[in-house]
């Protein structure tokens, strides 16, 4: 297989180090320089190509609800406003929080694929799907309440009502995500990235005239969006699976379901609890500050902007996620298999691939400034506030994209319970507080807000980059061979 010949040179290099170290004792820096160099290339290859195809993989579940809003956006305003604010509930309760428990297995189901345990990475898999299935239950019951919880919290009683049907026909993708996501770590943790690519632009081109047909030729309007959304969930789903279990590719991997999926669990949500918290205290971070905006003394300007630059910042972060990805695959495999070099040297390729890209997105970004408002509105006072916001939409997008790759980092070695305290201190300690007196205090309205979270950003990014400095990479490599025997792993975590 293509992957097996790209991961397979990596390795050698690895050994010819360490050979030609103990056979010839390499005093020469010139030579150890090159085959340094030689493995910095090699492993570039092997980022891209998992990276490569990761980023439209991510980009395509995004584009799902964009291609669905803005047909909906041809129904009128309350279609609008309450398929919005029912997509955006619907992400933050449920889409985020199972992804981000799906992340766990970037470290469980990486790590024994690189100890060469394939069949516990399939047993880990429907360890997964089970977990996340019975997590839907009780979150799937928010959703059918979503209504009420809305008119609670003092919204309006028609947009609620229209917000809570949406929700509601939503119900069939979050069942469809809980299986989705601990797929894609299954094909990502084996660097099987092609079928999870043409699955996910198969499934994109269905999208687009499944939602037409739903939405304008039925009588089911804006709803139609939410139930092409689920329709779209559940073919890559089906795709994926019909995938693992008939192709070649999986044969290794393809576990019998059996009662081992229950004696995982809680080693599953060990790492899954961490990760979900990671992601969601930073993705609810941003939601809030799109609520706070609302309270300002022009609500309607400031949502607006802010919710442009929160598109702007979320479609682009797709890039670093993909990055980060990558990361995590390669860092997960190696310490897996007991390379802690090999690890080390992703760590500064990937790094580096991140810093070369954020270079040329913000660039781009900032050179296009004034009129990059124009595609999101043609208000002249909506425009030039997105102008005058440029700058620090280009810090953002500069700190995501390093971040977003820490972060990878972070979940290929297992320290995702680290990630989610700098996440809360970060955030929630520094972001959220500055960006409330800014605002309100200050009077900077929604640069101050932005302002604030970009500090929680800076923050956050800064110490996962100290906690990357201190990593111990043999200790991590030693935890990885523990914990894939069954051992107790040191408590230090592999930190120095």
């Amino acid at each position: 297989m293509m992957e097996e010949r790209l991961l397979r040179p990596n390795q050698r290099v690895q050994k010819t180090e360490r050979n030609d170290e103990t056979d010839e004792d390499l005093n020469n820096t010139k030579t150890t320089s090159l085959i340094t160099w030689r493995a910095f290339k090699q492993e570039v290859k092997i980022i891209g190509y998992i990276a490569g195809p990761m980023i439209p993989v991510v980009s395509s579940q995004f584009i799902l609800q964009v291609v669905s809003i803005m047909m909906v956006g041809h129904l009128g305003e309350l279609s609008l406003s309450s398929s919005t604010l029912g997509l955006s509930l619907s992400s933050v309760t449920g889409f985020s929080f199972l992804m981000g428990l799906a992340s766990g297995l970037e470290t469980l189901c990486g790590q024994a694929y690189g100890a060469q345990q394939y069949q516990k990475l399939g047993t880990l898999t429907y360890t997964a799907i089970f977990s996340l299935m019975l997590v839907s239950l009780p979150l799937s019951l928010i959703w059918i309440y979503m209504e009420k919880i809305l008119v609670f919290i003092g919204q309006d009683p028609l947009i609620s009502h229209e917000a809570g049907k949406f929700t509601i026909w939503l119900i069939p993708s979050l069942f469809g995500f809980a299986i989705l996501q601990p797929l894609v770590r299954y094909y990502q943790m084996q660097s099987l990235i092609l079928p999870m690519l043409l699955s996910s632009c198969f499934s994109l081109v269905l999208h687009v005239p499944l939602c037409w047909v739903l939405v304008f030729k039925s009588k089911l309007h804006n709803h139609g969006a939410a139930l092409a959304i689920s329709i779209s969930v559940w073919e890559n789903v089906i795709i994926l699976w019909l995938y693992m279990r008939y192709s070649s590719s999986c044969a290794k991997t393809r576990a019998p379901i059996s009662m081992e999926l229950f004696k995982a669990i809680g080693e599953f949500f060990r790492f899954a609890v961490p990760s979900a918290i990671m992601i969601c205290l930073e993705w609810w971070s941003f939601e809030l500050m799109i609520l706070m905006s609302g309270l300002l003394p022009n609500p309607q300007l400031e949502t607006s902007v802010l919710s442009i630059c929160l598109n702007t910042i979320s479609t682009l972060y797709c890039i670093p996620y993909g990055i980060g990805a990558a990361a995590s695959t390669r860092i997960s495999n190696e310490l897996g298999a007991g390379n802690p070099d090999a690890a080390r040297v992703s760590v500064v390729v990937t790094m580096s691939i991140a810093v070369l890209e954020t270079t040329l997105v913000s660039t781009t970004l900032f050179a296009c400034h004034h009129v990059y408002g124009y595609t999101f509105s043609n208000e002249k006072e909506v425009v030039d506030y997105v102008t005058f916001m440029a700058p620090l939409l280009c810090l953002s997008v500069i700190l995501d994209s390093i971040q977003g790759v820490l972060s990878g980092i972070a979940r290929g070695c297992g320290l995702q319970h680290v990630g989610a305290y700098i996440n809360l201190g970060a955030f929630y300690l520094c972001g959220i507080p500055i960006a409330a007196a800014l605002s309100f205090w200050a009077k900077l309205g929604g640069k101050g807000l932005w302002i604030g979270i970009q500090f929680g950003s800076f923050v956050q990014t800064i110490l996962l980059c100290i906690i990357t400095c201190r990593v111990n990479w043999e200790q991590q490599a030693n935890n990885a061979r523990r914990r894939l025997s069954n051992e107790q792993v040191f408590a230090n975590n592999g930190l120095i």
